[in-house]
């Protein structure tokens, strides 16, 4: 008779990837957090692979692209103080454009429960998502004041925002839909320092998004994170993260980090630690 080994032994939920979600404002700093994350989970010696929203689950990108580009006379590409840039896409407000994402947020929902069904049978400890559904979410006005912005024609449209009751039950549907991951991060960010770092979308228009995100961040049971230091930040979600881990694995993350703590510092002081590493792997469809 084989016995089976104590791994075999633990819980299936223990031995499972632990899901990680970062969502936010555009210039709230998911990228800087992730790769600070992937980073210091590798040097710990936890296999980690990451899911990029739009490359990896968002589906129609030509439809999103001529709305944007075409039809709204949008620019392209991403905004750099260097370099700042007019989008029109999410921030283009009409009730036409609130029944087109109904229809492109469900077909995203459905691939993005997919994505995660695949990710739970990855090998690896963590698996990253860059933005998640509720990033589209937001885009829907969850606030109770309702969102404004500007329209095709440069006049202010209003948009129910959640006191539409079909908006309310379609937002309560997609959460019930997909899977929540183990750990949702909300950065939030000052909406002026956030266009700041990434000049692409109106202040006022960021200000409604911040407050849509806070609340379907309440609604969602979101771990929202408070504007603060960068490295403050970094600190507090590995910390919530590590916790996720079950014992076995965070002890041995534990114990590598102490073992090695001379070449941590050696490895933090290299530019893009995980980019190349052979432990972070991407996550493709």
């Amino acid at each position: 008779m084989i016995r089976k080994t104590s791994e075999n032994r633990r819980p299936k939920e223990n031995r499972r990837p632990k899901l990680v979600s970062f969502s936010g404002i555009d210039g709230s700093g998911k990228g800087t957090q992730i790769e600070a994350l992937r980073g210091r989970l590798n040097e710990m010696g936890l296999r980690v692979v990451l899911v990029t929203f739009w490359d990896d689950v968002a589906r129609l990108k030509g439809i999103r692209e001529v709305s944007g580009h075409t039809l709204f006379k949008g620019e392209k590409g991403v905004g750099t103080p260097a370099r700042p840039i007019n989008r029109r896409d999410k921030n283009v407000r009409s009730w036409y454009m609130t029944a087109v994402r109904f229809g492109l947020y469900f077909v995203d929902a459905l691939s993005l429960r997919s994505v995660v069904n695949r990710a739970l049978r990855a090998d690896a400890e963590v698996v990253i998502f860059d933005r998640y559904h509720y990033d589209e979410l937001a885009n829907l006005g969850q606030t109770s004041l309702g969102q404004t912005s500007l329209g095709q024609t440069g006049l202010e449209q209003t948009s129910p925002g959640l006191t539409s009751r079909i908006t309310r039950a379609y937002t309560r549907l997609l959460l019930r839909l997909v899977p929540r991951p183990d750990i949702s991060f909300l950065l939030d960010a000052d909406p002026i320092q956030a266009r700041a770092r990434k000049p692409e979308y109106p202040v006022d228009f960021l200000h409604n998004n911040r407050a849509s995100y806070l609340a379907l961040g309440e609604l969602a049971g979101m771990s929202i994170i408070a504007p603060q230091p960068v490295h403050d930040v970094k600190r507090e979600v590995l910390q919530q993260v590590l916790k996720k881990l079950s014992p076995l694995r965070r002890r041995k993350a534990e114990g590598l980090a102490a073992g090695n703590s001379q070449a941590t510092a050696k490895l933090e002081s290299q530019t893009e630690l995980s980019s190349d590493s052979g432990d972070v792997r991407s996550f493709t469809t």
